[in-house]
């Protein structure tokens, strides 16, 4: 089967398939594959350095941090998506040897001009249907800005920002840093 031909519908089973052996990334919505775009430099240093410091946070909590290559599938809406960086705590994926991910607690993406609408709307909607799903973090990379949201209840988000100077808190994995330090390496930012 090949991603030139046209389907009308995949299945999650022959999503999985393709995925394992193209060269591009798409993301799964009910049955359609949609490819996604390449990543800046800003975007993969701040992903790399926000993945090198919950390696470390994490190290020997039970928890892990999956960052860029991992899916999150949310079978309940026929999806799978990639996020820029997810933490599960939950054993149900530590056990799993499957290419994704079911219960993610900490979800981040990092904004970019193709993808901002789609990762505040849709998908933010999308996972907040994940149960065990507390935390989602939208990182900025055109200028230090981190946003969070924190569920506080099934339909109650309260959302958070932080600036330059500001230490950020990831209260779901108990994760404290300055903000510059996930824009390290990164010149002009305004």
């Amino acid at each position: 089967m090949f991603i030139g031909t046209r389907h009308a519908y995949f299945t999650p089973e022959e999503y999985l398939n393709i995925e394992r052996i193209s060269p591009v990334k798409h993301e799964y919505l009910q049955g359609q594959l949609v490819a996604m775009a390449g990543a800046s430099k800003a975007h993969v240093i701040i992903t790399g350095n926000l993945s090198a410091l919950l390696v470390n946070h994490l190290r020997g909590t039970g928890c892990i941090s999956y960052a860029v290559d991992m899916k999150v599938r949310l079978p309940a809406l026929n999806l799978f998506y990639y996020s820029d960086l997810a933490v599960t705590c939950d054993q149900r994926d530590r056990a799993s040897n499957e290419d994704f991910i079911l219960h993610p607690k900490l979800i981040v993406e990092v904004l970019s001009d193709s993808t901002e609408a789609f990762d505040r709307g849709d998908k933010f909607s999308d996972y907040k249907t994940i149960t065990e799903f507390e935390e989602y973090i939208l990182i900025h990379q055109k200028q230090i800005l981190v946003e969070q949201f924190q569920r506080k209840s099934n339909n109650l988000w309260v959302p958070q920002i932080y600036r330059a100077g500001d230490t950020i808190e990831f209260t779901s994995i108990n994760f404290v840093c300055a903000i510059e330090t996930l824009y390290e390496n990164i010149e002009q930012l305004s």
